[in-house]
């Protein structure tokens, strides 16, 4: 399929200017009910339908007893009726002309092979109708742009982040529902979100082939339990890791969580071992955590790429800097070693009980002022790639315009990673650089996954292009 094609197939999902939720409920709480009114508190632009043939009106919007009874066209239609309906909706939204459909409903071939049948029956209708389908057994699709928003998950329950230029495709809902929280918390915007659950149609090849060619997205982030089709999806990598940068987590490793990726999306995890070592040479970044996956996706995101993988860490309070100096050994990062001139600027301009080493230690006694000095040092050395900040924000003598002294660092071009653990007054402060488009990692091995993240994105951008 030419990307072209797959663009119009998959644009109705995002760019819809009508739709119908199928399975609409009266009673809040419920799942019709919910995703209605996700789709109608946003004000959503386009027209709204609610489907329910025992009800005339829902939130305020007259409610139709089929699909086809609707008047004009539907580009989308949200399903959240019981399985076993499944193949008769689709075989409804067909005749109405409807081309996307994002099936919300569980109890297909995850359930085992009877439901599997369920299953197929709706793919067979569908493929009659030339239909796309995201899901069954998913939460669907957030667009930060145009609104669309199918999350059967309250506002009051859960965040929605900001607009963004990160786009994130999920087999578990769950995870979906905990990225999305976290990127709303820590200021990362959010341009399109899919979970398609047991992938029955449009799998994470497509999606990521699209959203390589959206102008809206820079980086990529992929949770998986098995890949459809690792051939596609590598293919599709292959075609946008040079523009945008592509994350992955990949579950079911053991096999233990292979069978329990088979009972919740009913797809088999393979060997994890061949699928990282074909991700790396792809040019893909893969993670351990999903702690790890966000963390990459946050600095991705935030901080321009690691020319190199030299790091320069300045402080006050260096007991973290011992942990995150383990990492970068475990990892293969190197500490920079800063040129003369750079040390000796340095000893005259702190005060002289400071430590100028790596990391550069201002101690307890440290003000905005003196990291200031630090931090404008190191960047401009040539011998630093990445500079690694570490605060303990509870010190008093800290005064907070540490703040605009770290988020005017930005301008040397050097990507800056913060790390500062602590309660209320720290995550304050934390939450204010993340704002400024400075991450903040609560621990020093968090920092360092981050910082390599960045430097192998910047490896991927050096070298040549992925392997044929």
């Amino acid at each position: 399929m030419t990307r072209d094609k797959l663009i119009r197939e998959l644009d109705p999902f995002f760019k819809a200017s009508s739709v119908a939720v199928v399975g609409a409920s009266t009673t809040p709480g419920k799942i019709g009910h919910e995703i209605l009114r996700s789709l109608a508190q946003y004000d959503y632009k386009g027209r709204v339908y609610p489907v329910n043939p025992n009800a005339k009106e829902i939130l305020g919007l007259r409610c139709y007893p089929r699909i086809q009874d609707i008047p004009g066209k539907i580009d989308l239609a949200v399903i959240a009726l019981p399985s076993s309906f499944a193949p008769d909706v689709i075989e409804q939204c067909g005749r109405k002309g409807v081309k996307a459909c994002v099936v919300v409903s569980g109890g297909f071939k995850e359930l085992g092979e009877d439901c599997a049948k369920i299953e197929q029956a709706m793919m067979e209708t569908a493929r009659k109708y030339r239909i796309r389908i995201i899901g069954p057994n998913c939460i669907g699709i957030f667009d930060s742009k145009t609104k669309i928003d199918t999350f059967f998950q309250s506002h009051e329950r859960m965040l929605r982040p900001r607009k963004g230029t990160v786009s994130f495709i999920t087999q578990s809902g769950t995870i979906g529902c905990t990225l999305l929280e976290w990127a709303a918390e820590n200021q990362l915007g959010i341009s399109k979100f899919v979970s398609y659950g047991n992938r029955a149609d449009v799998d994470e090849a497509d999606l990521v082939r699209y959203l390589g060619a959206d102008p809206e997205t820079s980086v990529i982030g992929v949770y998986v339990e098995g890949f459809g089709d690792g051939r596609r999806f590598l293919g599709a990598a292959k075609d946008i890791v040079m523009e945008k940068a592509l994350v992955v987590l990949k579950s079911g490793r053991t096999a233990l969580g292979a069978k329990a990726a088979l009972s919740h999306t009913g797809w088999l995890a393979g060997s994890y071992a061949i699928c990282e070592s074909a991700l790396k040479q792809y040019g893909i970044l893969t993670t351990d955590s999903f702690q790890e996956l966000f963390d990459a996706i946050n600095a991705l995101a935030k901080q321009p790429p690691s020319k190199e993988n030299r790091i320069a860490m300045v402080t006050n309070g260096a007991g973290p800097c011992v942990m995150a100096a383990d990492e970068c050994m475990r990892r293969g990062v190197k500490l920079a070693s800063y040129s003369k001139a750079t040390v000796e600027k340095l000893k005259e301009s702190i005060p002289p009980y400071c430590v100028v080493g790596n990391p550069v230690d201002l101690t307890g006694t440290a003000t905005s002022n003196e990291y200031r000095i630090a931090i404008e040092m190191l960047l401009r050395d040539p011998n630093v790639d990445l500079l690694m900040p570490f605060f303990v924000f509870q010190d008093s003598p800290l005064d907070e315009n540490i703040i605009d002294v770290v988020a005017d660092s930005q301008r040397y071009g050097k990507p800056v990673l913060c790390c500062a653990s602590g309660g209320p007054y720290t995550r304050e402060q934390s939450t204010k650089l993340e704002g400024k488009g400075v991450p903040v990692y609560a621990t020093a091995e968090r920092a360092v996954a981050a910082a390599h993240a960045l430097i192998l994105r910047g490896k991927v951008l050096q070298s040549t292009a992925p392997v044929e």
